[in-house]
């Protein structure tokens, strides 16, 4: 049986995509992230076949009632081998509802020939000239929002799940990312991850925050002499990077489980994950992360400052089935605050009340 497929699209993902063209697959949706989850619902809802889903340890709760838990599917022996803590984020509920294919951090990419001196906190950056990128909409505005916020001693949700967004840690949040917006390029605020990677390469901003699945494009881009790596910058109380596991789920819908799970199964193993760690990603699985040779110096540094980034500032949202609604009222939020609608008060505001709403 044809294997029905929706999966993640964009550079940095793409490259693994190969391991597919000899399997027997129709791919019903290929497009970035936020897309692909609107996609994914509207089959989903329809009753719509999809076999092998990619999804996202965010935003796999709010599709729980459309995956198969996959701890009795998947053969331990698939499990084992991947990093222990990109499972527990697929968990949830005690169930394996992903399983994860990589783990995303992000770490700053900047032009040497321009910033001599890379700013190591955001309060340096925002006192600098140094023109930043960054996503100016959709899951990337908001993930940058929480990294600012967390970074400054702040917290989006208490320790019970209740939203805490109208803060003076949040509205400092939004000034600062509004700061930042007003000495960038205009279209910033329509910008997603690729058009943050185009930007840094084209040479239109200074700096901008990369994914490890980025590597490729920079390392063979024009600019590539000129791009090297620092630790993402550090808020007054700590740095962190907004991040999470990227994974593959088999909907309630699959008609050919045994055929979905061959392919999950496969796409964990060493080979698939060290095609993806090739790529530049940091794969689950972590044999084939270890056996990773850097390419050269920068490579190198590329992936020690990864590494130490997941190992001491990662932080990732709390697992609530509802997340997706309050992740599009907050970038929308933060957005009307980027063009001028808004204030940063009145856009904290306006994502808790929208929060307090969704998780009554």
């Amino acid at each position: 049986m044809t294997l029905r497929v929706a999966l993640v699209g964009g550079p940095m993902y793409d490259h693994l995509y190969t391991r597919l063209t000899d399997r027997d697959v129709d791919v019903l949706v290929h497009d970035d992230h936020p897309t692909l989850n609107r996609r994914v619902a509207e089959l989903l809802t329809a009753g719509e076949r999809i076999d092998v889903l990619a999804t996202h340890s965010k935003y796999a709760p709010s599709q729980r009632g459309w995956l198969r838990p996959l701890d009795d599917l998947l053969d331990p022996a698939a499990i084992a081998p991947l990093a222990p803590r990109a499972v527990d984020l697929c968990r949830f509920e005690g169930s394996l509802l992903c399983a994860p294919r990589l783990v995303d951090v992000r770490v700053l990419w900047a032009r040497t020939d321009r910033v001599p001196d890379v700013p190591d906190t955001w309060s340096e950056l925002l006192a600098s000239d140094v023109v930043v990128g960054f996503p100016g909409r959709e899951s990337g505005l908001f993930g940058t929002f929480f990294e600012l916020v967390v970074g400054a001693g702040g917290r989006l949700f208490d320790a019970a799940g209740g939203p805490t967004m109208a803060t003076p840690e949040a509205e400092w949040a939004v000034d600062a990312l509004c700061r930042l917006a007003a000495r960038a390029p205009a279209d910033l605020r329509d910008w997603h991850y690729d058009g943050v990677d185009a930007a840094l390469l084209d040479g239109r901003v200074d700096a901008a925050a990369a994914w490890p699945g980025g590597w490729g494009a920079i390392r063979d881009s024009d600019a590539a002499a000129h791009l090297a790596p620092f630790l993402y910058p550090a808020g007054t109380a700590r740095r962190v990077s907004y991040s999470g596991c990227h994974a593959w789920g088999i909907p309630t819908t699959c008609g050919d489980v045994d055929g979905a799970v061959a392919l999950v199964t496969d796409l964990l193993g060493p080979e698939a994950q060290a095609l993806d760690a090739a790529g530049g990603n940091m794969c689950a699985h972590l044999g084939a992360l270890a056996a990773v040779e850097p390419e050269n110096a920068t490579d190198a540094r590329r992936l020690e400052i990864t590494r130490a980034t997941i190992d001491a500032a990662m932080i990732t949202y709390p697992p609530l089935v509802r997340f997706p609604e309050i992740e599009d009222a907050g970038w929308s939020a933060i957005r009307d605050a980027l063009v001028g609608r808004v204030d940063a008060r009145a856009a904290t505001a306006a994502i808790q009340r929208v929060a307090e709403a969704v998780l009554a």
